[in-house]
């Protein structure tokens, strides 16, 4: 049907005329619906899919370039799992030790006791300080070089790095040079020389300091309170020496691993990320487009991900173009699509783990585009035919 047969179609009778200017506008308006019956309002998934490349001289965008689409199916899950296992080995490696005893450092403070020996008795290096808690309790600190000095001891005994027992050694093999037999007893009385640092999703963030009980991963968060109930224990880094090592806490209890196994060391920092740090974005063809957090162990399957934005819309969805896109640091961007045409494939989405900032997206069908062309431009003709009417 060409333009001069839909009027004649849409007229009442052969004696309505049309004005010149009105048939135009109604030439124009039908001719751009013909034209855009392929194009639709709003997103839409075109394959395959490509994205500008920028040039880094000027930043404009030079060529595009052509992202490959991966099918989900039960060999791509056995390699992203894989894949996740080694990069959780591989992020682990020198983190785990056995427990030593403490170390001394500058500012802590020794308790020194020489029993039988009254005269040594008021030798507490410093008075009681009791007026704040972060005040050192009485005895002798270890100064900035790490050494102490204690009476009848000619030199200064070199502290730092060493343990209490160690001390208390060559404390006694000093006094045994003026006294029978000393007796001599050493024992920390405040620890002050190396803390941790514990923040993000914990309930009570802050510097933790290092004592004789081992400072262990989870010491460190039960110090700080525990997790809190919106973290991902998934998502938990310890920053040592300029160095970032991601651990997954809850992937670690699940393989029978205890976290306990990770030593902590003077300096290093501990973060807990937030659930909603790491949201799912699904988008398109759902009954709730929304943002979806993580679960509290920190993992999210597509399955999981689309009953919580109300599942495919039975009527404008698409079933065979759900796309997953994500973003890989550094590299192209990755889009994997599902025929979620089968309650078979269902199986595959609840198999499929999702990773942070990923972004499901459910294509429309092509009715619902064609739909809303018409949407779009029955209104202009409408007008158009309104007009016609009104001159005559």
């Amino acid at each position: 049907m060409n333009t001069e047969q839909l009027f004649d179609a849409t007229a009442p009778n052969k004696n309505v005329s049309v004005m010149p200017g009105t048939r135009v506008a109604l030439s124009l308006a039908i001719a751009a619906m013909l034209s855009a019956c392929a194009l639709a309002p709003g997103q839409h998934m075109i394959e395959p899919a490509a994205l500008p490349v920028t040039s880094a001289d000027n930043g404009d965008a030079t060529s595009d370039i052509q992202i490959p689409i991966k099918q989900i199916d039960l060999t791509l899950i056995r390699q992203i799992r894989a894949e996740q296992k080694n990069m959780d080995k591989a992020s682990q490696l020198g983190l785990f030790a056995k427990p030593t005893g403490y170390k001394l450092g500058p500012g802590d403070v020794l308790q020194i006791t020489v029993w039988d020996h009254p005269e040594l008795a008021a030798a507490v290096g410093q008075p009681a300080q009791n007026t704040k808690p972060s005040d050192a309790a009485p005895g002798f600190v270890v100064d900035s070089d790490g050494n102490i000095q204690f009476p009848y001891v000619d030199r200064s005994i070199h502290a730092s790095g060493k343990t209490a027992q160690q001390i208390q050694r060559e404390i006694n093999s000093e006094l045994s040079k003026v006294f029978v037999k000393p007796q001599v007893t050493v024992r920390v009385a405040s620890f002050r020389s190396a803390q941790v640092y514990v923040d993000g999703d914990v309930r009570a963030p802050g510097a933790q300091t290092v004592n004789d009980i081992p400072m262990t991963l989870t010491e460190a968060v039960n110090r700080a309170g525990g997790f809190a109930p919106t973290a991902d224990q998934s998502r938990v880094t310890i920053t040592r020496n300029g160095t970032a090592y991601p651990v997954n806490v809850a992937q670690m209890m699940k393989n029978g691993k205890n976290p306990a196994d990770i030593m902590l060391q003077p300096g290093d920092m501990l973060h807990v990320d937030a659930r909603e740090d790491n949201t799912v974005y699904v988008m398109g063809e759902v009954n709730k487009p929304s943002p979806v957090p993580p679960l509290r162990d920190g993992t999210l399957t597509l399955a999981e991900a689309l009953a919580q934005a109300g599942q495919l819309n039975q009527e404008t969805s698409n079933p065979k173009q759900l796309f997953v896109l994500r973003s890989n640091a550094g590299d192209t961007p990755v889009i994997y699509r599902l025929d979620a045409r089968s309650p078979v494939s269902m199986l595959l989405a609840n198999q499929f783990p999702l990773e942070s900032k990923d972004v499901v997206y459910v294509d429309n069908s092509g009715l619902v585009r064609a739909n809303r062309v018409l949407n779009l431009f029955l209104p202009a003709i409408n007008a158009g035919l309104t007009g016609a009417i009104v001159t005559k």
